[in-house]
């Protein structure tokens, strides 16, 4: 991962070509939303494309997904078939990561979620992901988990099997090489 958050201008364009691609192949996930209107928005928020591009240089295929009117964002979710392939191995958080004391994993997935600006996918998040395709057909991915099940120790994750969405729970330690996290951002 990139320690420095701005793109030099190659960059930034080869990134928008990437993003402007995906858009038009999958047209079903953001119907009504114009394109030349994403762009001016990424454009204007150079910190938000820094973020897009650690997503899609870490796997996740970032796509527009939606807009909400109140605030003018559009909302950007990764869209890998699988949970991004730079985003495996990882135990929930911070907490859990410390409290390993043998066999850690390289990081967490929420602190490579705030490294990279952005936020793990809920479980309604997810499950609205789910509405534009299969999802973590062969792999799973950690999902922001409610405060009164981490202080216990558990974190959740979601997968695709048997054409249903299945949302599980684990040690937040636990890390496996077929689980990783998706990430939203909003711009």
């Amino acid at each position: 991962m990139s320690t420095k958050k701005k793109l030099s201008a190659a960059q930034s364009q080869e990134l928008l070509s990437t993003l402007k691609t995906r858009f038009e192949k999958y047209i079903d996930r953001h119907k009504g939303i114009e394109w030349a209107k994403v762009q001016s928005k990424l454009e204007a928020n150079p910190d938000k494309l820094w973020s897009l591009h650690e997503m899609e240089t870490t796997g996740g295929e970032p796509d527009v997904v939606g807009y909400d009117k109140k605030t003018g964002e559009y909302f950007f979710y990764d869209c890998s078939a699988e949970s991004p392939a730079d985003r495996r191995s990882l135990c929930y958080d911070a907490a859990a990561l410390a409290s390993r004391k043998e066999n850690k994993p390289k990081h967490s997935a929420m602190g490579m979620a705030v490294e990279m600006g952005i936020e793990l996918l809920s479980e309604e998040e997810y499950r609205a992901l789910q509405q534009f395709g299969e999802f973590d057909l062969k792999t799973s991915s950690w999902i922001k988990t409610p405060d009164n099940i981490r202080k216990l120790g558990g974190a959740l994750f979601c997968d695709r099997r048997y054409a249903t969405v299945f949302t599980y729970h684990n040690g937040a330690e636990s890390y496996y090489a077929a689980r990783g996290f998706r990430g939203s951002l909003r711009v």
